[in-house]
């Protein structure tokens, strides 16, 4: 089953605020909203669950000032600056878009963690691709893709019908390749990246390349995880660990200055450092399925390199 970006939202904000429900004050768009407008028109009926500061709409934080709740209009603190908020993008809303008043944590905070999280399992798992191009005589140097961090290996279609590719013996893969001719270097390599191959080859017969590379981090909410990162689907418990890990700190932070009378009687309640340790446990548990997963990768791909001297 596929995993989309909105869902992968969805799972690490439930291992962050548990699996009991949080009762967030919470009403709707009864109007599609612009990205420029400066009032809302919410339900009259939960309206009173907001207000006057952060409102959290689909990614976008919004800075009310006030709110009618006869009509339901919410008004934007300071005009168009109090439409994205807190580094968010101000965007279009639809009709019967929910409304959260100060979210614990933000979907474009829970986003930001999570493609942290996928950029930070590189390089210790890596994405394959390939590349091919046929052999030419007297051309040791071949260009490869520009998000080329290393060659994986190299092999050779062989003679004849039965279609095998044997594994090249003797290349190197070189990341600093000159992307200028010359008299020395007649043909560049347009990418600065290219793959040397001293094997004897019969001209004309096709080289694939094999490559590892860094994921690509997700941006819409329909993204499909395996599809867009090239990770595997079995990464996703792992990055909901990963962003959760980075995420629950914060918490730590509401703590330095009690300000409130609520946040003042939950102290004795929640000690010191609990938001600290459930990140450490977080850390842990992500810090496990990586070191499974490298080990897994490592061992279900064998590399044909003899020489990469």
């Amino acid at each position: 089953m596929a995993v989309t970006f909105a869902q992968l939202v969805d799972r690490t904000k439930q291992q962050l605020l548990g699996y009991t429900k949080d009762q967030a004050s919470v009403s709707y768009l009864t109007a599609d909203a612009t990205a420029t407008d400066t009032t809302l028109t919410v339900d009259p009926e939960t309206a009173t669950n907001l207000s006057r500061g952060l409102v959290e709409i689909d990614d976008e934080m919004i800075l009310v000032k006030k709110f009618d709740r006869t009509t339901g209009t919410v008004t934007v603190m300071a005009g168009l600056n109090g439409r994205g908020a807190d580094g968010t993008t101000a965007t279009t809303h639809l009709t019967n878009a929910l409304v959260t008043n100060d979210p614990r944590f933000p979907r474009a905070r829970i986003k930001e963690a999570i493609n942290d999280t996928i950029l930070g399992l590189y390089p210790d798992l890596w994405v394959f691709a390939q590349t091919e191009f046929p052999y030419i005589a007297a051309r040791y140097e071949y260009p490869v893709p520009a998000d080329a961090d290393d060659v994986y290996k190299v092999v050779v279609n062989t003679i004849g019908p039965s279609g095998v590719w044997f594994p090249a013996q003797s290349w190197r893969f070189n990341p600093m390749a000159s992307t200028t001719s010359g008299q020395v270097k007649p043909t560049p390599t347009p990418t600065g990246k290219s793959v040397q191959i001293y094997d004897r080859i019969v001209p004309g017969r096709n080289v694939r390349v094999s490559y590892t590379k860094g994921p690509t981090v997700l941006s819409n909410n329909s993204d499909d995880f395996a599809t867009i990162t090239g990770f595997p689907e079995r990464y996703v418990d792992m990055v909901t660990y990963g962003a959760a890990w980075r995420l629950l700190p914060s918490y730590e932070a509401g703590r330095l200055q009690q300000a409130s009378i609520e946040s003042t009687e939950r102290a004795p309640l929640v000690p010191t450092s609990a938001a600290s340790q459930a990140s450490q446990f977080f850390l842990a548990l992500y810090s496990k399925r990586l070191n499974e997963e490298r080990t897994r990768l490592q061992r279900l791909y064998d590399s044909y390199q003899t020489f990469n001297g």
